[in-house]
């Protein structure tokens, strides 16, 4: 597929600021679903609280909508006014489709998405096109190379309907934890219609091993309507060379070309996604209460923290520099970990405990990770990290992490987490 759904975006996001065992996670991740995600985006990848904005009128950002950039309308502006196949809005949900909010009644056609793709980028050359219409399984998506004479760059698009006050939206639409994922910038509008749209500039990998950047604009309307659309400064998002110093649209063209009406059509054909209703309770004590109470205070002052339900994260700091603890609990993971405990040391209740020193996974030079990973008979496993940095992207602030290694499994072991 071309692009992820929506669950593996928000998974992909959510995952950045782990530090735990990835396979582990990612089988995790796929059992617990949209709870994890909810939890989970206290902190990411990601991660975009946006509002797509239902434009009233088809000439809504005609002649403006790239700001003096050459497009298909003529010079100094891009002509986005619907042709008539694509004039429609959107409103309600189309009578066919069934349940799935990805999958439509097939009105709108991959090829026209295509055509909309093209008649919204200012000039430049679209090549190596792929499109799914309203009725593929995979929901309508489409996405290209695009050339405007300054270096060739992957850009796509993906149309969805989602709950727009459910926790996989709130997750969607909110820019990732400084402290946990390293980006340019990142900002979360609500439009006058009460839409909202983020904006990320980040980079393909977290850890920024290679220079690839995504930048992302995500827009959700109070209907539910929801445009994501990803741009690249290489013609591909993994494994091309970067051709250009930064994708092509900036952060205002971004916006306008989620918010173009020209995407309503393909929206419309879409029916309505199921209500999630609230977030389900953690499993036992939240996560930031209890590392809070658990951490030495004596000389240790908290710089940030961020987080909930069964992850959060502390930087602490005792004068000596900055320091990231984090700690992430789960619940029946006995049989995901496999071997991943393999030399733990079994304590007489039954509970193993796996403690490592390593370097940083993130790219930060000189980064050090510490861990105390405990694993209960029943299942239920805390891990506790700490780093010798308040962010693990960014280079070393310190000798060794704030807290030892005896420090870190008295916290991992400690009865409150599962209240």
């Amino acid at each position: 597929m071309p692009f992820e759904d929506e669950l593996g975006n928000a998974l992909r996001r959510a995952g950045d600021g782990f530090t735990t065992d990835g396979h582990a996670l990612v089988e995790a991740g796929e059992r617990r679903g949209r709870r994890l995600v909810a939890r989970r985006r206290a902190a990411v990848v990601g991660g975009s609280v946006l509002t797509l904005a239902v434009v009233a009128t088809g000439g809504a950002y005609t002649g403006g909508l790239f700001g003096g950039a050459g497009g298909s309308g003529g010079p100094g502006r891009v002509d986005v006014a619907a042709p008539p196949e694509l004039s429609a809005g959107p409103t309600k949900a189309p009578a066919r489709g069934g349940p799935s909010s990805r999958t439509g009644s097939g009105a709108v056609s991959g090829a026209q998405l295509v055509s909309v793709l093209k008649e919204l980028l200012p000039g430049g050359k679209v090549t190596d096109t792929e499109a799914s219409g309203t009725g593929a399984p995979q929901g309508p998506s489409v996405r290209g190379v695009y050339d405007d004479g300054e270096g060739a760059a992957q850009i796509g698009v993906t149309l969805t309907r989602t709950d727009p006050d459910g926790r996989t939206t709130a997750g969607a639409l909110e820019c990732p934890d400084a402290n946990t994922t390293d980006y340019e910038a990142c900002a979360t509008e609500t439009l006058a219609d009460g839409s909202k749209v983020m904006v990320f500039q980040g980079y393909e990998y977290p850890d920024r091993r290679e220079p690839t950047k995504l930048w992302r604009a995500t827009l959700v309307t109070r209907q539910g309507f929801q445009v994501e659309v990803m741009e690249w400064n290489a013609p591909a998002e993994k494994g091309a060379k970067v051709s250009r110093p930064a994708p092509p649209l900036g952060p205002a063209q971004l916006k306008a070309f989620a918010a173009s009406p020209l995407w309503h059509p393909a929206l419309g054909d879409l029916p309505a996604a199921p209500a999630e209703g609230p977030a389900p309770d953690p499993v036992g004590a939240d996560a930031r209460a209890v590392l809070e109470s658990l951490v030495p205070k004596s000389g240790i002052t908290v710089a940030s923290e961020g987080g909930g339900g069964d992850y959060a994260y502390l930087v602490l700091d005792d004068g000596k520099g900055a320091s990231l603890v984090q700690v992430n609990v789960q619940e029946q993971m006995g049989a995901v970990l496999g071997g991943h405990m393999s030399g733990a040391t079994t304590l007489p209740d039954g509970t193993k405990v796996l403690e490592t020193k390593q370097p940083g996974e993130k790219g930060g030079k000189g980064v050090l990770w510490w861990s105390a990973d405990t694993l209960r008979p029943d299942g239920r496993r805390v891990v506790v990290s700490a780093f010798n940095t308040g962010n693990q992207s960014k280079p070393a602030t310190r000798k060794e992490p704030v807290l030892t290694m005896e420090q870190l499994r008295t916290i991992a072991l400690d009865p409150k987490w599962f209240g």
